[in-house]
């Protein structure tokens, strides 16, 4: 009965853990982030490496690469209950990050679909280095 009890308690655990993975993995497109940024005030936060972040990124997003997001959430504290658009390179790094940001308590954090790629191609703003 023990081993049934447990064997049922890791699968709801494994369960929870799949879906909130894949509630991060969905998010928004780039157009809907940037009108969460401008007209919402939402946290555009960038969680790739620095270099990649130097060659180019969204003009109003903030640098906080995905190994460090766990040991920074002092600095975006402040976000725990507004909106934070989460974007990476693709959208890969930043639904674990938005997972992590999840299970922190922050109640409005999204991936951005297609990260920094999608954003460019959308013509939004973007700074690159020369």
């Amino acid at each position: 009965m023990k081993t049934k009890l447990m064997i049922g308690a890791a699968a709801l655990l494994g369960f929870a853990l799949l879906s909130q993975q894949l509630s991060a993995s969905q998010g928004v497109d780039v157009k809907q982030a940037h009108n969460m940024v401008t007209s919402q005030g939402a946290l555009l936060l960038d969680v790739r490496e620095p270099s990649e972040f130097a060659a180019i990124h969204a003009s109003s997003a903030k640098l906080i690469p995905l190994g460090e997001v766990g040991l920074r959430l002092k600095e975006i504290e402040a976000y725990k209950d507004k909106p934070v658009a989460v974007i990476c390179r693709s959208g890969r790094r930043s639904a674990k990050a938005v997972a992590l940001l999840q299970e922190a308590g922050f109640t409005q954090a999204v991936n951005v679909q297609g990260g920094t790629n999608a954003w460019e191609q959308a013509g939004l703003e973007v700074i690159k280095q020369q």
